[in-house]
């Protein structure tokens, strides 16, 4: 809400508009869905098959809900991993303790049309060489075009190297490793659910591919190697070491991660293969678009260059990199620029049901009525009116509620906000989905220029944002009344 406004008491999730309402409910129509996706690919009449159907061997399901089910796949070809065992273990302890159930096999007689329709994703664990035939290899691309997700876990990169369609899906193929030793893993994105339990950096064992080709331009990176902490890297300063990417109509994460027995003990790393399994089944929502040429604006370490307008304030935890809203109602604006044709990206978390507001397009001002009055507020909180709820442009024109409910992440959990603000058009997307597209017909207000700014609602009303960072964009569309079209 706009910082005029008083604290709302809140009122239940009404259907349609309850926050995260399409978070976990959709896993049985993604099915669906992606069962008469996989027969249009692939010219079967598929139906929907439960989960005991049979199929080509699989081994050892952890009990969950028919709908919730991921396929572990290790078979090799090359290298074998002792750590193997330990991996199926952990992910089939995290599918226990997460709802989802686990098969895990090394046939690939599995991989055919009618037996991967029953999963939500397959892991790859640790395979290596060439582990399917061309029709095994032609079921897994229908897949992974009608929606299917895709985890690889580290030697999953020396793997398939004649199949392009593979290739792509993994992001990067394995070149060399040096020993095992420890190093220093920059953490990139604490959004995501695989990194958003971990701190700017990471020390760990293990041992550290270098990849044929840097994947940056293709997938979001979320954790890179610093290479001066460990002898033997070779791929200077950008060495990525996980990433997430959506593919071909499908979800990919892949970690280097997961060489030795130890890692699967790691509660951390467990967290990180968990929080990647949920994104590739579709559990959790993330923004896995590449991202390039951002410059933070906050960087979890400090506030130089904003101001606080109005009471209230926010906490900075330096430790979590993370700016919390305290009190109220009032504003907390990046004063050291103006902007002018932008993408603003911002990661936010409500702890609860909460309120908050990302406001653009206002003149500078101590007094936070001026961005209420002279520019936009892009709302966070999904339990007002459609046109006050998360995704909106407050008071103006609501989200697209159904896109907004289906890639909202639940209070508890992180979402990415691009605010894209190109002469009067601004547009929203949540974690990397377009939900809004306003253009400003209001002579009394405008887009061209002005300032940025994170809203403290109020008492009770908690909202954190991490790792605010923006992009200069061409200045194009144009003025008031001038009609755009395109996305």
């Amino acid at each position: 809400m706009h910082p005029h406004t008083s604290p709302h008491t809140s009122p239940p999730p009404r259907p349609g508009s309850g926050l995260g309402s399409g978070t976990r409910s959709g896993s049985r129509s993604r099915r669906g869905a992606r069962l008469a996706a996989v027969g249009a690919t692939l010219l079967l009449a598929l139906t929907a098959l439960p989960a005991a159907a049979s199929g080509a061997a699989a081994s050892g399901a952890s009990g969950a809900a028919d709908d919730d089910r991921v396929l572990v796949f290790s078979k090799t070809a090359g290298f074998r991993h002792d750590s193997i065992p330990d991996g199926i273990a952990a992910i089939k302890e995290l599918g226990a303790q997460s709802g989802f159930a686990v098969d895990a096999t090394e046939d690939g007689a599995a991989f055919t049309p009618d037996n991967l329709a029953r999963y939500d994703a397959v892991v790859f664990l640790s395979t290596t060489g060439d582990v399917l035939d061309t029709a095994q290899q032609s079921a897994f691309e229908g897949y992974v075009r009608a929606g299917g997700g895709y985890v690889g876990v580290h030697a999953a990169a020396d793997t398939e190297y004649d199949w392009p369609f593979y290739g792509g899906l993994a992001g990067a193929y394995f070149q060399s490793h040096p020993a095992i030793q420890r190093a220093t893993v920059d953490v990139e994105d604490r959004a995501n659910p695989a990194t958003a339990h971990l701190a700017p950096t990471w020390e760990r064992t293990d041992e550290w591919y270098n990849y044929r080709t840097n994947p940056r331009e293709r997938v979001r990176v979320l954790a890179t190697l610093d290479e001066s902490s460990y002898q033997g890297g070779a791929m200077g300063e950008d060495h990525p070491i996980s990433w997430c990417q959506e593919y071909r109509g499908g979800r990919a994460f892949y970690t280097g991660f997961g060489h030795t027995k130890e890692s699967y003990a790691d509660p951390a790393f467990r967290q990180h293969l968990l929080g990647g399994i949920r994104y590739a089944t579709g559990a959790a929502h993330a923004d896995c678009r590449p991202e390039q040429g951002y410059r933070p604006l906050f960087d979890g370490t400090s506030t130089d260059g904003w101001k606080q307008a109005g009471p209230g304030s926010f906490t900075l935890d330096t430790a979590s990199g993370t700016l919390s809203s305290t009190g109220g109602m009032g504003m907390l604006w990046y004063e050291a620029r103006e902007l002018r044709s932008y993408s603003l990206k911002l990661d936010w978390k409500m702890a609860g049901d909460d309120n908050s507001g990302v406001f653009v397009g206002f003149p500078a001002s101590d007094d936070p009525w001026s961005a209420v009055n002279n520019g936009y507020e892009v709302q966070i909180d999904a339990t007002d009116t459609p046109d006050h709820t998360t995704g909106s442009v407050y008071g103006f024109q609501s989200a697209d509620l159904a896109k907004r409910d289906a890639a909202l992440n639940p209070p508890g959990e992180w979402n990415t906000y691009e605010i894209r603000v190109q002469g009067e058009r601004l547009r929203i997307w949540l974690n990397g989905v377009k939900i809004n597209d306003f253009t400003n017909r209001d002579p009394a207000r405008s887009l061209l220029q002005g300032y940025v700014g994170i809203q403290n609602h109020g008492e009770g009303d908690e909202v954190s944002f991490r790792n605010i960072r923006v992009k200069d964009l061409p200045a194009k569309g144009g003025g008031h009344h001038q009609h755009h079209h395109g996305g």
